[in-house]
């Protein structure tokens, strides 16, 4: 080979030194990259075949190698679609074309369609837990769906339990018969009204009126009407199909509380609603006026009427809360963890994401926080691991190297011209 092999040799030497400054451009390119896996340039020699008293110059090439399975550091944000994930897992992310790809780029925002997208435009996938197709293909993809708002819409929680606390006067007269709330009788008699408001499955207000009336002494009947059906003047007679329940409740003498054996609670349809179960056993009777409870035995009931999503929370566990105007809460997805037995072999694609061949092994989809896979982090962003100071240290190595294999190079060159010119 001689001087030839001399020059092959440093060749090779400068390609692959252009090659490390290659992986070095391209991580400092990417060093504000979200979830950006620093590159690096391996070298490994090539022996030329030769007998054992003769030295053939061989070669160098070159392997560049991802470090995919190396964290990066958190930075902290107020968007809580932004995502970071410690440990070793994976987000699933979905092209425009709908083929699925592994990520750690968790910038996630919502776009014109209430998708969640990071910045290279993917479309962060999850389980809809609405519908109840959250069932996992450990595997594959399949069953995932696109994490969006726009399914959720409006909402309007129909009312299904209230508390109804109100003293009774102990000394009121007893009414008659006739007269009873329960009679709906425009000459009805009762020691107090309460009105609570409720809502049906549409989110209409319902006005529930509950009267209390004493038929003995410590025992007293509840009747509740749907105000809609109240008279002109506003009370008795209430419309047939109004009176929606009523109960005989019963008090100790002594202490003036909700016997053991007396109903403690009644349970009625709302209009166009849900079930509905008001409790009544923190009512008492004493010696002072009809008057509401305050405090967590005031008179009240639950559901709200239409609002729409005001944000977005996500749990470590992935679960993706939507949390509506009116402070109502619903899990809407459930956003899996992917791995691969050997991440850094995994193929980069461009958007930083990557997809899975032979060396990487098949992905394994699971929860996060289980199996190694860690746990989510919302409002954090994981950091590109490119450090700025090792790459401009690699970059000036990576320069002198060249330079020396150039230097070889010439002198190559030289030594064979010396040679040519032997023969003129």
């Amino acid at each position: 080979m001689g001087l030839y092999g001399v020059m092959t040799t440093s060749v090779s030497g400068m390609s692959v030194q252009s090659d490390r400054m290659g992986t070095v451009a391209d991580n400092i390119a990417n060093i504000n990259t979200t979830g950006y896996k620093a590159s690096s340039t391996e070298f490994a020699t090539l022996i030329a075949a030769g007998s054992v008293a003769e030295y053939v110059p061989g070669s160098v090439s070159t392997i560049a190698r991802r470090l995919v399975s190396q964290q990066g550091d958190f930075t902290y944000t107020k968007s809580p679609t932004d995502l970071a994930i410690s440990g070793n897992g994976f987000f699933m992310v979905q092209s425009d074309a709908g083929t699925p790809y592994l990520t750690r780029s968790g910038n996630f925002v919502a776009d014109a369609n209430g998708d969640l997208v990071n910045a290279a435009g993917f479309k962060l996938l999850g389980y809809n837990l609405l519908d109840g197709s959250s069932s996992s293909v450990v595997n594959s993809a399949a069953g995932l769906e696109v994490v969006s708002t726009s399914g959720l819409g409006m909402k309007a929680t129909p009312s299904t339990s209230g508390k109804f606390g109100v003293n009774l006067p102990a000394d009121a007269a007893v009414t008659v018969a006739a007269n009873l709330p329960a009679a709906n009788a425009a000459t009805a008699e009762y020691a107090g009204k309460t009105s609570i408001v409720a809502y049906d499955n549409l989110g209409h207000q319902v006005t529930l009126d509950v009267y209390s009336a004493k038929t003995a002494n410590n025992t007293w009947q509840l009747a509740v009407y749907d105000a809609s059906g109240a008279s002109a003047s506003g009370g008795f007679p209430y419309a047939a199909g109004s009176q929606l329940a009523t109960t005989s409740v019963t008090f100790d003498a002594t202490t003036g509380a909700v016997t053991t054996t007396s109903p403690q609670s009644l349970s009625f349809n709302i209009p166009n609603g849900s079930a509905f179960t008001l409790d009544v056993s923190k009512m008492t009777q004493l010696a002072a006026n009809y008057s509401p409870q305050t405090g967590s035995n005031a008179p009240s009931a639950n559901g709200s009427p239409p609002s729409a999503v005001d944000r977005l929370e996500i749990s470590n566990e992935g679960i993706v809360t939507a949390v509506y105007a009116d402070g109502s809460r619903i899990d809407a997805f459930k956003i899996p963890l992917a791995t691969v037995a050997s991440p850094d072999n995994l193929t980069a694609i461009s958007g930083n994401v990557f997809a899975t061949n032979k060396s990487s092994g098949d992905l394994q989809l699971g929860n996060a926080n289980d199996g190694g896979r860690g746990k989510i982090i919302s409002a954090a962003l994981e950091s590109s691991t490119a450090d700025l100071a090792s790459e401009l240290t690699n970059m000036v190595q990576a320069q002198r190297n060249y330079t020396a294999n150039s230097k070889v190079f010439q002198t190559g060159a030289e030594l064979l011209d010396v040679l040519v010119n032997l023969v003129r």
